[in-house]
């Protein structure tokens, strides 16, 4: 045995190991570190799911109901001596009538109805009954009656609305207790609701007109439709995309590939960057001051919403089309150079078609995020209550419209009830129209992908 012997302990005392095998404390620790790191995005994740899940149950729940609509089908008789007196078909005569002048119409078909039937409910009187049918009733038929005056003397069968408290009651809203309560329906009237819906006059079912129909009054919130909205954000969107997309296209290859870098160009380029996190209200107010008092557009036109949103979205477009144009490689724009293509060839025949999956992709999320905005809407007047549709292109762009968002704010500041279930299923609607948008964008990505 020699005298030098091997020294198997650190200064510390503790044994030291040198084998891979034997984890040490240091490693214990990194390992245990990572774990927790590991817990903590996995929680991460599984309280936004939570959330998310809460939030979708939430909207679904409420929202959901909105689809469906309960209707009373009967026969109702167009009565010439009220709708005609002259008898003569004159439109310009038959304008004349009022939706005082239907009411009575409607009154008596439904009291024959019942009597046709054998319903009948005690404390219910004809006038009463009539309460259950919606008051957009009268001027559903005034307009047939307009648009098609050669059934005046026969009887038609028509689809009219419930009211509000009806429908509300096979949605769960109203219940018998609340009636005793409510000055706008009684017990008894929701026993003949009852009645009407086993004798198959009153159903639900699904409500087309959420989708076509134009807003309603406070007094009617189940004819309450989306109609002018989707056609007003549709017009927005449609000129924020003609607009937005070719500037900031071109924005972003001028200060990319022919801008020279001084101060003036960073100067622009940190701007840029600024303008994407101004807070929406902003540029609804730089709106409202050049937009409409200086140029004097109409409020609550298209136009105006989406030149507001245009000046939104293009930082947006223009960030992710040069962060697309950089994840271009130099070698292509050598390349093209190299076997004597001009700049501008380089530029549109090589190194944009490459771009294009990003360039579409920050262009359809710049929509996605001004579809749902309301702020600037809301201050250049789009919160108006419009019924009327806007024309067709290009004068329906400076008519009075809404816009899906404007419109959900609408209705969740009324006080009845079915108004919060119309302004959820308008947020399923918005909420659709989101995830389509983003679809096209992962379609668009994988269709003009292309490897180098």
């Amino acid at each position: 045995m020699t005298e030098v012997t091997a020294d198997t302990t650190t200064a510390l005392g503790r044994p030291k190991s040198n084998s891979l095998f034997q984890v040490g404390e240091r490693t214990r620790k990194r390992h245990a570190s990572e774990k927790r790191f590991k817990m903590m995005g996995l929680a991460a994740v599984i309280f936004s799911i939570i959330a998310l899940l809460g939030l979708m149950t939430s909207i679904l729940s409420n929202g959901l109901s909105s689809f469906r609509q309960t209707y009373v089908t009967m026969e109702v008789f167009l009565d010439a001596a009220k709708l005609d007196k002259k008898g003569n078909r004159n439109p310009a005569d038959i304008e004349k009538i009022t939706t005082f002048t239907i009411q009575p119409l409607l009154q008596a078909a439904l009291k024959k109805t019942m009597e046709e039937r054998g319903i009948a409910v005690e404390g219910v009187d004809a006038k009463t009954a009539f309460e259950l049918i919606s008051k957009e009733a009268a001027a559903q038929l005034r307009w047939f009656v307009l648009e098609n005056p050669e059934y005046i003397g026969e009887s038609v069968t028509f689809d009219l609305l419930a009211s509000g408290r009806v429908d509300g009651y096979y949605k769960g809203r109203v219940t018998m207790e609340s009636a005793a309560l409510d000055r706008n329906i009684s017990p008894q009237q929701l026993m003949l609701a009852d009645e009407l819906k086993a004798a198959g006059i009153l159903e639900s079912r699904f409500n087309w007109s959420f989708f076509t129909a134009p807003d309603a009054s406070d007094t009617r919130p189940e004819a309450a439709g989306l109609g002018v909205a989707i056609i007003g954000s549709a017009y927005m969107m449609l000129i924020v995309l003609v607009l937005a997309l070719p500037i900031g296209v071109a924005a972003s290859i001028y200060l990319e590939e022919f801008a020279p870098q001084n101060r003036w160009t960073d100067l622009i380029e940190v701007n840029i960057s600024n303008l994407a996190a101004v807070p929406s209200i902003v540029f609804g107010i730089l709106g409202l001051a050049i937009f409409i008092n200086f140029a004097g557009l109409p409020q609550s036109a298209p136009i105006v919403g989406a030149l507001v949103l245009t000046l939104m979205t293009l930082p947006t477009i223009i960030i992710a089309t040069r962060a697309a144009l950089k994840a271009v490689p130099p070698s292509i724009n050598d390349a093209a150079l190299g076997v004597g293509a001009s700049k501008m060839q380089a530029i549109f025949h090589h190194i944009l078609p490459l771009a294009a999956p990003g360039i579409l992709t920050g262009t359809i999320i710049g929509l996605a995020q001004a579809l749902g905005e309301t702020a600037p809407l809301l201050l250049i007047g789009m919160v108006a209550f419009v019924r009327e549709y806007p024309g067709a292109p290009p004068e329906g762009f400076f008519d009075p419209a809404s816009a899906l968002p404007v419109q959900v704010y609408n209705w969740t500041q009324r006080g009845d009830p079915a108004f919060v279930e119309r302004a959820s299923g308008a947020i399923i609607v918005l909420l659709i129209f989101l995830v389509i948008m983003n679809a096209i964008a992962i379609l668009l990505r994988r269709r003009f992908e292309r490897r180098w």
